[in-house]
């Protein structure tokens, strides 16, 4: 019997690319969840298997369990398609889980197996599915079932002991990644990427610079009419994307972000920052939803008002 049980093992173990100790332990537990619900036992059951005299053994505590063989053959092969069955699975899960992470930070692909009515959308990555939140979700998208998906694995943890995965597609880290997918020179190192901040399926900013005097990063970022970036736009539902070099003197820097408004005058205090532009340019400036004022305010981490040239004048920010 032991012999037999052996050699299924092994083959479950090859076939499922699990560890035989795995397996064998998933069997026994088995058989001592059928023994349990068989003989209505309450107390702890183990299972051993007897190579010397290939027979498998039970045990209450110290009491050995009397089983006829028959029995035994039945409850083992009531176990094997129940709990074993549900513990191979779990196991299964298992190491999904401890494969991917190594991964937690990294773009993974996957199909989404269903969609949950709160709109979360529950993707297969193959050996383990994963969730991605409606918080998560580019607010343009939605998904349904069978639609190929790739996202930033965000999180790999566990809860309750059950392994949870959480996806994002609206991390700044998702865009980041992105990049270092589609532009060699900044997976390279020869581009950084010193900052960036999205507002997620509408617009966001990326700063970039590097040490290479022959390099124009922000041109590298965009590729030749645009063969780097469109593809990145695309997969962020159309999110449009301003490149900008990066520059220590902060008054260039805000004139960026802000490109193509043109700025009149900056003042910069403890918290705040207030820019100065022409009374025509304003909407241009603020961007729409004030969106531009969002992102730059991520960037450089202080609030930032745009103020028309004639409130600038008098409020005396321009003399």
């Amino acid at each position: 019997m032991v012999k037999n049980i052996k050699k299924l093992i092994e083959s479950v173990a090859k076939e499922k690319d699990i560890p035989a100790k795995v397996v064998e332990r998933a069997l026994k537990n088995a058989i001592a969840y059928g023994l349990k619900k068989e003989k209505h036992l309450k107390g702890k059951v183990y299972v051993e298997f007897d190579e010397d005299t290939d027979s498998i053994n039970a045990y209450m505590g110290s009491i050995r369990l009397d089983i006829s063989p028959e029995d035994l053959n039945r409850i083992a092969a009531y176990a094997a398609k129940e709990e074993f069955l549900k513990e191979i699975e779990s196991a299964e899960k298992e190491k999904g889980f401890l494969e991917y992470i190594s991964q937690e930070g990294n773009i993974v692909h996957g199909i989404v197996r269903e969609v949950k009515q709160d709109g979360t959308a529950i993707v297969d990555l193959g050996l383990i599915d994963a969730e991605l939140p409606p918080k998560e979700q580019i607010p343009k998208e939605s998904f349904k079932k069978n639609d190929k998906l790739k996202a930033l694995l965000l999180s790999v943890q566990k809860q309750k002991n059950k392994p949870t995965l959480i996806l994002s597609r609206t991390h700044p880290k998702f865009l980041r990644k992105l990049l270092e997918t589609e532009v060699s020179e900044v997976s390279e190192g020869l581009v950084k990427i010193i900052s960036l901040a999205r507002e997620p399926g509408e617009r966001a900013k990326v700063l970039v610079d590097t040490e290479d005097k022959k390099i124009d990063p922000v041109g590298v970022i965009i590729g030749v009419k645009g063969s780097k970036i469109n593809p990145i736009s695309k997969e962020l539902a159309g999110e449009h994307i301003d490149v900008v070099r990066y520059t220590q003197d902060k008054k260039k820097l805000i004139e960026a972000l802000f490109f193509p408004a043109k700025i009149l005058h900056i003042t910069e205090s403890k918290d705040q920052i207030e820019v100065c532009v022409e009374k025509s340019q304003i909407s241009l400036a603020i961007g729409k939803k004030g969106i531009n004022t969002k992102l730059a305010y991520k960037i450089i981490g202080k609030h930032i008002d745009v103020l028309s040239k004639e409130d600038c004048e008098r409020l005396n920010k321009i003399k």
